[in-house]
């Protein structure tokens, strides 16, 4: 399982720059800020969801009255 995550160490500048480069023109240079305004949105709002799901569960229950038949 080490193996298959040691891969990424193997990952160079000279790589990055071509994997830069292919994005670049995958998407020109105008698309690009849109892209990762777009993923900083998305990031944050998974913050956000997950931040207020851990308030949901560290909540104390509140005590709802069962009627009785």
């Amino acid at each position: 399982m080490t193996n298959q995550l040691l891969f990424l160490g193997s990952i160079g500048s000279q790589e990055i720059i071509i994997i830069a480069l292919v994005i670049l023109l995958l998407f020109g240079g105008k698309k690009i800020p849109e892209l990762m305004r777009g993923l900083g949105k998305g990031v944050s709002q998974f913050k956000k969801g997950m931040k207020d799901i851990e308030e949901e569960i560290n909540a104390e229950p509140e005590k709802k009255e069962v009627p009785h038949p």
